[in-house]
């Protein structure tokens, strides 16, 4: 079953047990991924969905630290359940551990140095760890080893 109906399939079941948040968070996500079918006029794989995914996560992430610093955690609390809802349908994250590995692996590959080097890195590191790890985090620790 691909991505996109196992989301259709659990928005009906939600929609039966009569789930309104989750529900809610699941609709969105279908309405953002069809957004983007129509925009660009093509039936989207796995891989896009998950990028799909990827991206209300990273806005839901966006909106939990701005409703902290507003002090609404009324709203943050909602942020960050529709985060949960929508993080199960991204692969299981990489461990820091795994994510050093794969950017020495990828310093070697490059050769790599300096921060003139990190956009080449990125754009190694970039497809290999897409929807495995956080780029930004990614990002920061790829800066962190190129400077030392």
């Amino acid at each position: 079953m691909s991505l996109k109906l196992q989301i259709n399939e659990d928005m009906k079941s939600a929609m039966r047990a009569k789930e309104t948040a989750r529900l809610g968070a699941l609709r969105l996500l279908l309405a953002a991924i069809k957004q983007r079918e129509v925009d660009e006029r093509i039936e989207l794989d796995d891989a896009a969905v998950q990028a799909v995914i990827e991206k209300q996560v990273k806005q839901r992430r966006d909106s939990v630290a701005q409703y902290e610093l507003a002090k609404r955690e009324d709203l943050a609390s909602a942020e960050r359940f529709e985060i949960e809802v929508l993080s199960a349908y991204m692969p299981a994250q990489m461990s820091a551990d795994e994510i050093d590995a794969v950017i020495d692996a990828a310093i070697a590959e490059t050769g790599a140095a300096g921060p003139a080097g990190i956009g080449k890195l990125m754009g190694v590191l970039k497809p290999k760890l897409a929807g495995r790890a956080d780029m930004s985090l990614v990002s920061a620790r790829v800066k962190a080893k190129l400077s030392a």
